[in-house]
């Protein structure tokens, strides 16, 4: 797990921790020392700690005029345990929605595992973005964690798309070809 690392090719672009609006404003990494851990595996220093002690994102672009972040996910989703969604929810989409954006990709083909508890954060997202037109899309999220995903009937707040070659697109290209999509069902 150690070298895998958050997308990079946009930040010549966009980069979380120069951006005085982000979270993670003004964080600082080192290329050498590793030391957060999903269970006993050290991940890339790259990767942003929320609250969650199996689960990490990187705020890989945000379009303010737009309203869209792409956020990218490595971990253990895990809301039985460590009430995942309610770090995710309160300590990063939250201070997003605040600043305008209501339409999020989570690019989760990195989330390992998901172990689900209540709807009431997923629900409370869904009905915010809902507000404003806007959505959640999880990205190309494995098999298995998507099977746990659907029994629990979270695809009703995050919706599911496999976009294998995403990385391939600009940030703008990406969000354009999901909110089409998205349109297109609505039609």
């Amino acid at each position: 797990m150690h070298d895998i690392e958050p997308f990079y090719n946009w930040r010549h672009i966009y980069i979380a921790e120069e951006d005085p609006k982000s979270p993670f404003f003004g964080r600082k990494y080192s290329e050498f020392e590793y030391s957060q851990t999903v269970y006993n595996y050290y991940i890339h220093p790259q990767w942003d700690d929320f609250g969650s002690r199996t689960l990490y994102l990187k705020i890989i672009y945000v379009d303010y005029e737009l309203h869209f972040a792409i956020i990218e996910l490595l971990g253990e989703w895990n809301d039985a345990i460590e009430n995942d969604i309610m770090e995710l929810k309160r300590e990063v989409m939250d201070l997003l929605y605040n600043l305008g954006i209501y339409k999020y990709i989570l690019i989760t083909e990195n989330v390992l595992n998901f172990h689900s508890s209540d709807k009431e954060y997923y629900q409370e997202w869904y009905d915010e973005v809902s507000e404003q037109n806007g959505w959640i899309v999880a990205l190309n999220m494995p098999e298995a964690t998507q099977y746990d995903f659907k029994k629990k009937k979270l695809n009703y707040y995050i919706e599911l798309m496999e976009i294998p070659e995403w990385r391939v697109y600009k940030p703008y290209h990406l969000f354009k070809k999901i909110d089409d999509e998205l349109m297109r069902r609505l039609d």
